[in-house]
């Protein structure tokens, strides 16, 4: 527990101190943003500060800080500390900058920002890897809540010849859709806080969970930390963290939120912040999983010792 302790001060510290830095370096000031300036009613919304976080936590989180950290936890303690630093000195920044440019550029998205920094060439490059990302991200958020929906909730089998598993799939594609069609305040504005509050007020249930049961964790230094995937540390952690820790896909959606803050000085809570909170969230479920492996363990070692103790006693 000392381990995941120590990652959790790195996040919180850090990230208030981080963020501070970070701020200074943006320089946020008074002028009016997009939402103001360009409101058409439809992207360019004004929206509440806490709406506008609790839509960010949600687009950028999903399932990513759920099921990344699970598999980062195979590589033993050493992801309760590299998640938070890297969370606080990469991905926490990154939103916040991407937010910020973009607000600072009549609420421009990523290609748009593309272009008009580093030209029309690498522009052409990105535009194609952009599609292929976003395909693939929409493909994990439709099947992803679906078979978990078909399976903890249905109780039915999450297999392609189950007719339920492709109704559930067209009705996800299908309010992503009509979300993305209404204007952003009429079903993003108002669903997607709920989810986002339920996203976090999950974890900390998990968190709270992990205290008030005395699960035990496991230490960097214990002699068998459950490791499983150390040597293959680098770089695969990193690819399967990488919500928790630094994610291009976030800036997608950084600026989609862009378009909706009122004033510059709420950046750092609606994009930072936001990310530090996924922090906590990714390392929450890493902690989690870690638990059920070393349950799993001491289950399997019990067993193993009672059979073969009842064996012995058999030869007799």
């Amino acid at each position: 527990m000392t381990t995941f302790l120590i990652g959790l001060a790195l996040l919180v510290a850090g990230g208030a101190v981080y963020g501070r830095v970070c701020e200074r370096v943006m320089k946020p000031t008074d002028d009016p943003t997009p939402a103001t300036v360009q409101s058409d009613g439809v992207d360019f919304v004004p929206m509440k500060k806490w709406r506008n976080s609790l839509i960010e936590l949600l687009n950028i989180a999903g399932t990513g800080p759920i099921l990344g950290p699970i598999q980062g936890a195979l590589f033993g303690p050493v992801a309760f500390i590299t998640i938070p630093v890297g969370c606080v000195i990469a991905g926490a920044f990154h939103d916040y900058m991407v937010g910020m440019i973009s607000i600072r550029n009549r609420g421009g998205q990523v290609p748009e920002l593309v272009r008009l920094f580093l030209g029309r060439g690498v522009y052409y490059v990105y535009a194609v890897f952009v599609c292929l990302l976003l395909l693939l991200i929409g493909v994990v958020f439709v099947y992803t809540p679906g078979d978990i929906f078909v399976n903890q909730v249905l109780h039915q089998e999450s297999t392609l010849a189950n007719p339920v598993l492709w109704g559930v799939y067209a009705a996800i594609f299908g309010y992503y859709v009509v979300a993305a069609l209404f204007p952003i305040d009429k079903i993003i504005g108002r669903v997607y806080p709920v989810f986002g509050a339920i996203l976090l007020v999950s974890a900390v249930g998990v968190f709270a969970g992990l205290f008030l049961n005395g699960y035990p964790l496991p230490e960097l230094w214990d002699a068998d930390p459950g490791n499983t995937l150390a040597g293959d540390f680098v770089p695969i952690f990193f690819v399967t963290v990488t919500c928790g820790i630094l994610s291009g896909f976030h800036s997608t959606q950084a600026t989609i939120v862009s378009r909706t803050v009122v004033d510059e000085r709420e950046g750092r809570t609606t994009f930072y912040d936001m990310m530090v909170a996924e922090g906590f969230i990714a390392m929450t479920w890493a902690a989690a999983y870690a638990v059920a492996g070393l349950l799993a363990a001491a289950y399997v070692a019990l067993v193993t010792s009672a059979v073969r103790k009842a064996g012995g006693r058999g030869t007799d």
